[in-house]
């Protein structure tokens, strides 16, 4: 008798169980709601999980175009940088010897001014010779660097070319032509390296 009560109370309990399931948390072998529950707090935690990984892509995104412009400016300058410094490194290559060439023009005035000198005495003839020798040698060398003499006696005078020490009347002779060169000038390749002294007709 006592066993049969014991039995019914144990088959209502576990009958109370199934029936009032309320998904409280525990285990129910018998209730299809706790996993419909459990599927939506797991596809909630994704859906949180995904915007966050979305954001964190969009903040990388930024960075990383942050980065390149970064990049590319740096680049940017360090090109520019290196073909400014290209440019100078050419400009002082190519006129290295422009001071050189200033220097050694009295040198050429001089050996021409000892070549005019006309005498009849064969000491004087054999070193005028030799001074003729060392200006056709030095003058070559000087060419071949670049040196080349400014035109100017009968042109037009070039206040870029010409520098005008003197000015006079000339019959026959247009105005601004230039009548007597008083020293030579020279360029070295498309620098001056020393404008020619004129005269000029006025």
């Amino acid at each position: 008798m006592n066993e049969n009560k014991e039995f019914e109370e144990v088959l209502d309990a576990t009958l109370n169980e199934t029936d009032t399931c309320e998904c409280s948390g525990h285990e129910c072998g018998h209730c299809e709601c706790e996993g419909e529950q459990h599927d939506g707090h797991e596809h909630m935690s994704k859906k949180k999980e995904i915007e966050k990984l979305k954001e964190e892509i969009e903040t990388l995104k930024k960075e990383v175009e942050i980065s390149k412009n970064a990049y590319f400016k740096a680049y940017a300058d360090t090109e520019n940088t290196k073909r400014r410094l290209q440019q100078d490194f050419d400009s002082s290559n190519k006129y290295k010897l422009h001071g050189f060439m200033k220097e050694i023009l009295p040198i050429i005035d001089n050996l021409e001014r000892a070549l005019v000198v006309n005498s009849e005495n064969e000491e004087c003839i054999n070193y005028a010779k030799g001074f003729q020798m060392i200006y056709t040698q030095l003058f070559d060398l000087l060419i071949k660097e670049g040196v080349s003499e400014i035109e100017a006696m009968g042109k037009p005078f070039d206040p870029n070319f010409h520098q005008a020490l003197m000015a006079e009347p000339i019959d026959g002779v247009e105005s601004g032509k230039v009548v007597e060169v008083l020293q030579k000038g020279y360029m070295y390749k498309d620098r001056i390296v020393r404008p020619t002294l004129v005269k000029v007709s006025e």
